[in-house]
C-alpha cells in the first residue's frame, strides 16, 4: 500500500495526494477497491475502453493517456504523454524494493544462457543469485515460470522486489526488446548491461532492423547509468551493434567492455561431442580488466554457447568478479534447457541434440557450431511460426539449407496461418529440403536416419512444451519426443 503521492510527484497526484493505493493492474476485472487502473493503449485494443468498468470495480485511480477523456472527480485521473515510462516508474515505488545487483542482457540470441551462467558464477562466488527471463526464475531453492522474456512493470516489480525479500543480492535478467521499447524495465536501477549479438527477428512488431536495433540500445542510451559497464560481442569483421554501442558508451561516459574478437577474447582449441577447450586472453588496454591468459574446459557444446559463457565470465569480472572463481567455474557450468541440449545417443552413436534457434542467425550459429563437433552429416529439423515476422521464413530455409547435409521442413507454432503456407515459404530458401508437416513425424524421420556420428538439430522450440494451433496450444515437447524415439531404437537419452 502507497499514498499516490509516494508513487507521482506531488504536482501530478494533486488534491488525491493522500489518497491509499492498494494495488496496481492494466486488467480491469481484477481491479479492487483501492486500486490503481493502468489504461494503456495497445496495438488491438485501447485501455480506456475499460475506464468506466474499473472505476466500478473500485480502481481510486487512473493512469492513461492525455486524450482519454474526461471522469468523475471522484477518482483520480492521471493523464501522461508517457503513461508506459510512467507506469514503470510507479511499479518500482509501488513495490519500492530490488536485489542490490541487478545486470540485464539484451540481443536476439543468447540472452537465457548468459544469465543462466552468470548466475552460476555468482553462486560459485558464494553470492545468492536468480536468473530471470523467457525461462522463468531460477534461484538455488528452484524454479518457477513467468510466461514473458520481460513481463510488464507490475509483474517485473512484484517478482523482484520477492526476489531481494528472499534474500537474493545479485540478479541477471533478460531485456527482450518488446520489453525495452515499450519502458517495462525504466523503472529498474541496473548496474550492468551487455549486447549479445543481432540479426532479423520481430520485424512483425519492430517493422525494420533499424528500429529492432534502436529498441535494444535503449539498454545502454536510456537505462544505464552513467559508468555503469556495457558488455558488448565484438564479431571478426566487425557489426553495427558493437559500434552503435561504443558510440552511446562514449557519449555518455560508459565503460565499454568488449568480448570476442576484441577484449576478452577466445579461441577454440579442442571440440567433441562432450564439450570443448578455450583459449581466453584479456588485453588491459582493450577491457580494464587486467592483462591474462588461461585455458579452459567447457562441458557445453557449440562455439555460440562459448561466446555466451564468455559475457557471461566478462559481466563477471567487470562488476569486481574474482578471477580466479570465474574461471574456475567455467568447467562446471551447467547448459540452459533446450539450448543445444543433448537429448540422447542411438546404438550406431548418432546424437540428438534439441536447441530454441528461431531465426536465420540462431540457426546459422547453432550449425556453425555444430560442425566442428561431428564428422559425420548434419540433419536439421526446423519450422517457423505462425503470425510472426514472415520474411525471415525464406532466410530459416536458407541457413538450413547451406550448413545441413540434410534439411526438414516441418510446422513450429503455426497459430492463426495456413502451416503448408508457412512451409511453403521456408522451402523457397531451401528448395531442396524434405516437408514434413506432422512435427512428431519430422523428428523421427531426422532420428531413425543417423548414422554413425551423425547429428541431428531439431531447432525451434527449445524448452517449449506445447505447439500453438489455432487458438489451442497442444501438449507437445521436442526433448521428451526425440527422447522417446531414441529410446524406441535401442539408445540412451540423456
Amino acid at each position: 500500500m502507497a499514498r499516490l503521492s509516494d508513487l507521482l510527484s506531488q504536482e501530478k497526484a494533486g488534491k488525491f495526494g493522500a489518497v491509499e493505493i492498494t494495488g496496481i493492474t492494466a486488467d480491469s476485472r481484477k481491479v479492487e477497491d483501492g486500486y490503481l487502473f493502468v489504461a494503456l493503449k495497445g496495438s488491438n485494443v485501447d485501455g480506456a475502453r475499460f475506464i468506466p468498468a474499473a472505476i466500478e470495480n473500485g480502481a481510486a485511480a487512473i493512469l492513461t493517456g492525455r486524450d482519454a477523456g474526461s471522469w468523475d472527480d471522484s477518482v483520480a485521473v492521471i493523464g501522461t504523454d508517457h503513461p508506459h515510462h510512467c507506469l514503470a516508474r510507479i511499479a518500482a515505488r509501488f513495490y519500492h524494493q530490488q536485489p542490490e545487483n541487478v545486470v540485464a542482457v539484451t540481443g536476439t540470441n543468447g540472452k537465457s544462457s548468459v544469465c543462466h551462467f552468470l548466475r552460476q558464477l555468482w553462486q560459485r562466488a558464494g553470492r545468492d543469485a536468480a536468473s530471470f527471463g523467457t525461462l522463468g526464475i531460477d534461484t538455488n531453492d528452484g524454479h518457477r515460470a513467468l510466461g514473458l522474456t520481460t513481463p510488464d512493470p507490475v509483474t517485473l516489480h512484484r517478482e523482484i522486489a520477492r526476489l531481494a525479500d528472499e534474500g537474493i543480492t545479485d540478479l541477471a535478467m533478460e531485456a527482450s526488446s518488446h520489453g525495452l521499447d515499450q519502458r517495462r524495465l525504466d523503472g529498474v536501477t541496473l548496474a550492468a548491461g551487455a549486447f549479445t549479438n543481432l540479426s532479423q527477428d520481430h520485424f512483425d512488431y519492430h517493422g525494420t532492423m533499424e528500429a529492432y536495433l534502436q529498441a535494444k540500445l535503449r539498454l545502454f542510451s536510456d537505462l544505464l547509468a552513467p559508468g555503469s559497464p556495457a558488455v558488448v560481442f565484438a564479431a571478426p569483421d566487425g557489426d553495427i551493434w558493437t559500434d552503435a554501442v561504443a558510440e552511446i558508451a562514449a557519449d555518455r561516459g560508459l565503460k565499454l567492455i568488449p568480448y570476442g574478437a576484441k577484449g576478452i577474447k577466445f579461441t577454440i582449441t579442442a571440440a567433441d561431442l562432450s564439450g570443448q577447450t578455450l583459449h581466453i586472453t584479456s588485453d588491459d588496454a582493450e577491457t580494464g580488466l587486467g592483462d591474462w591468459h588461461a585455458d579452459v574446459t567447457l562441458p557445453i557444446i557449440g562455439s555460440f554457447q562459448a561466446e555466451n559463457a564468455i559475457c557471461a565470465l566478462t559481466l563477471f569480472l567487470a562488476e569486481g568478479g574474482d578471477l580466479t572463481i570465474g574461471l574456475s567455474a567455467l568447467p562446471h557450468l551447467q547448459g540452459v534447457d533446450g539450448r543445444m541440449q543433448d537429448a540422447g545417443t542411438l546404438p550406431n552413436g548418432g546424437r540428438v541434440f534439441i536447441d530454441y534457434s528461431h531465426t536465420s542467425g540462431g540457426l546459422t550459429a547453432a550449425l556453425k557450431s555444430l560442425r566442428p563437433h561431428t564428422d559425420g552429416r548434419i540433419t536439421t529439423v526446423f519450422g517457423c511460426g505462425g503470425d510472426r515476422d514472415p520474411a525471415k521464413r525464406p532466410l530459416m530455409g536458407q541457413a538450413a539449407a547451406e550448413l545441413s547435409d540434410r534439411v526438414i521442413v516441418t510446422d513450429d507454432n503455426p497459430r492463426s496461418e495456413d502451416p503448408a503456407l508457412i512451409r511453403a515459404a521456408a522451402l523457397t530458401g531451401a528448395p531442396g529440403a524434405t516437408e514434413i508437416g506432422d512435427r512428431a513425424l519430422a523428428i523421427r524421420d531426422a532420428i531413425e536416419h543417423l548414422g554413425n556420428g551423425d547429428v541431428a538439430l531439431i531447432a525451434g522450440k527449445g524448452h517449449e512444451t506445447g505447439q500453438i494451433v489455432g487458438d489451442e496450444v497442444l501438449p507437445f515437447s521436442d526433448l521428451a519426443i526425440s527422447r522417446e524415439i531414441i529410446l524406441q531404437l535401442g539408445g540412451v537419452s540423456s
